[in-house]
């Protein structure tokens, strides 16, 4: 059985399908299927070693972007856009998957086009609330449309539409150990513990912001800070000097990236959590029942961060704070709100856990296997 995987070279793309090849390897073993072999075909493999693991063979074809503003760029893409379709028709003609699942964005765009001409069964899985137009383009020919946010369904074919979460792996953000988060990151025992991401790459507004926290935020809270890799040393060098003469110093935790076992443990300790507002890192929270304040990114496509997060709010799991709003007193502000108020954050978690759907990579892994045993047969 071979399954292709579509999608971007970042987080919001990779990881679920990384929890999605999980699931299918542990339902096949589970009922002895026929063996899984699995194709991430993308712009970028995003992290190599992980898909060794995975036991996933990554096949590069680019793709130019599509862009809604004017730029020179906008012209030569469209020859990189042909490219790739050709590059992809070329691939999938060589290895014929049994099922296509892509992720959307400009970068599946070649392995919809190819899977398209030769009939392949399609899923695809929107993330956001709104959905992009790589998604709603192929929904017209889509076998199945998976979605993470109740709000979508009105965006596409109730025949075909089912809402399913974000697929994660839970082995990977849940479970953990509490001591091992306090050993691990050095925390105090009895301090609320703030976390602060920027999602994987990071957020320089963000990160700026809790820099001019730190001077007042730590008498009340610790704070561990996933910087991001290219922000980690800037962080680091505005600390030291921020907090030269601080005796609560140690009480700030700067680190570049969090691994699944370092994920994991970190659930067990987190009491509030500021994040931007991308479809993982929701239903991450969400999963973890952490009620966060969450910050989109302006000017996201669809402004699909925006509207994440509104539509997250509205269950009563989370906060939404503007970024053209964001001040370290009016952050600081809303941290404590929430830190003091135990039954605000009882509630909050309680809406979380009804909002996550921790079994989405599952439900997703079972489609795609029945639409592989039905086009084989």
């Amino acid at each position: 059985m071979k399954i292709l995987f579509a999608g971007g070279g970042t987080g919001g793309h990779f990881y679920p399908i990384i929890a999605i090849n999980r699931a299918l390897r542990k339902i096949a073993e589970e009922e002895q299927l026929l063996e899984i072999k699995t194709v991430f075909l993308s712009t970028s493999p995003y992290d190599k070693e992980l898909l060794r693991q995975e036991e996933i063979k990554f096949t590069w074809v680019p793709a130019g972007k599509m862009r809604r503003y004017f730029s020179i760029l906008n012209f030569f893409d469209y020859f990189t856009m042909g490219i790739g379709v050709l590059k992809a028709i070329l691939s999938i003609f060589i290895s014929l998957p049994d099922v296509i699942f892509a992720k959307g964005g400009y970068a599946s765009f070649p392995a919809l086009v190819a899977g398209r001409f030769f009939r392949i069964p399609i899923i695809i899985h929107e993330s956001d609330s709104v959905p992009g137009r790589v998604s709603m383009w192929a929904s017209s020919f889509a076998k199945r449309i998976a979605i993470s946010f109740p709000g979508s369904v009105h965006y596409f074919s109730d025949k075909k539409v089912a809402l399913t979460g974000h697929p994660m792996w839970p082995s990977g953000i849940l479970g953990g150990n509490a001591e091992n988060a306090y050993a691990t990151f050095g925390l105090q025992k009895g301090l609320p513990t703030l976390f602060v991401t920027g999602g994987s790459q990071g957020a320089a507004k963000i990160n700026d912001t809790i820099a001019s926290m730190l001077s007042f935020a730590l008498n009340d809270f610790q704070i561990i800070h996933q910087t991001g890799k290219a922000h980690i040393k800037e962080a680091i060098d505005r600390a030291s000097i921020i907090l030269e003469k601080n005796n609560i110093k140690s009480r700030y935790h700067p680190i570049a990236y969090l691994n699944e076992a370092e994920l994991r443990d970190l659930s067990q300790v987190v009491d509030v959590a500021v994040s931007r507002a991308g479809a993982g890192s929701i239903f991450m929270f969400a999963a973890w029942e952490t009620p966060a304040i969450f910050i989109p990114l302006p000017h996201a496509a669809q402004d699909h961060q925006r509207e994440n997060a509104y539509a997250y709010a509205h269950t009563g799991a989370g906060t939404v704070m503007e970024e053209n709003n964001l001040t370290p007193h009016l952050l600081f502000e809303e941290i404590q709100h929430l830190i003091k108020d135990a039954a605000l954050r009882k509630r909050m978690k309680a809406a979380a856990a009804n909002f996550a759907q921790k079994d989405a990579a599952e439900k997703i892994a079972r489609e795609i296997i029945s639409l592989a045993l039905e086009h084989s047969s």
